[in-house]
């Protein structure tokens, strides 16, 4: 089986009605991202960036994946798929996939304010959960606190997708701009005669100059084209 590795962002959970940060009336004109998405936001006040967080859970009670979700997870009867996400909702893995690797953490997970990246202190809530309040404590005594990869935090799981990348014979990007690092330089991982395929309804610059071919529908439209497509050229 080939290794197809998938890169998705905020476009691939749109058509499932989560908000997304960069477009316009997305959660960033709401809520400043120094705000909700910093270290310094967090000190300066915890309560409202987790609150924050609460209600992005909330939201994962009413949303479900949508069909490029579902056809992603498909694409396993054919593939050996890893799925490296800059989502941090868990729509992937409802919808099936079993290789997810999330770089900007996950929001159905909370973790020590202290040693966030600690896994003996990260914790995966259940739906009833979800209300994260101030005095829930880790085990270290420290706040609950999102586990999320905030602005100005390093990404612990980039070297992980870089390993994966490495090793593509088909690398294809849905739904992101492109304008995120490190999460944006992993097409400079994809060794040259790889195929490399971009779904996406606006355009997105690519920098490296390499040979990409643009899907230009949303997550849903685009996986059914691409699915087509790949199952052509499988072994």
């Amino acid at each position: 089986m080939k290794n197809l590795v998938v890169l998705t962002g905020a476009g691939m959970s749109a058509e499932s009605g989560i908000s997304t940060f960069r477009d316009a009336g997305g959660l960033w004109d709401q809520y400043p991202v120094e705000q909700v998405a910093t270290p310094e936001g967090y000190a300066a006040n915890p309560k409202l960036v987790i609150n924050f967080y609460n209600e992005r859970r909330k939201q994962l009670l009413e949303v479900k994946p949508n069909r490029g979700h579902e056809l992603l997870a498909e694409l396993e009867k054919y593939f050996h798929v890893t799925v490296i996400t800059q989502n941090v909702d868990n729509l992937h893995e409802r919808a099936g996939s079993t290789e997810v690797i999330h770089l900007h953490g996950e929001l159905t997970k909370v973790t020590s304010s202290f040693q966030p990246n600690n896994p003996r202190f990260i914790k995966e809530l259940k739906p009833e959960e979800y209300e994260v309040r101030m005095g829930d404590k880790a085990p270290d005594g420290s706040q609950f606190r999102p586990f999320i990869v905030w602005f100005g935090e390093a990404v612990p799981m980039i070297e992980t997708a870089i390993d994966y990348v490495d090793k593509a014979d088909i690398f294809v990007i849905i739904g992101t701009s492109l304008n995120v690092y490190p999460a944006a330089g992993l097409l400079n991982y994809v060794h040259s005669g790889v195929p490399v395929y971009l779904i996406d309804p606006k355009e997105v610059r690519i920098a490296s100059g390499r040979a990409v071919h643009v899907i230009q529908k949303g997550a849903s439209e685009g996986m059914e084209e691409l699915k087509k497509m790949l199952l052509e050229i499988r072994d």
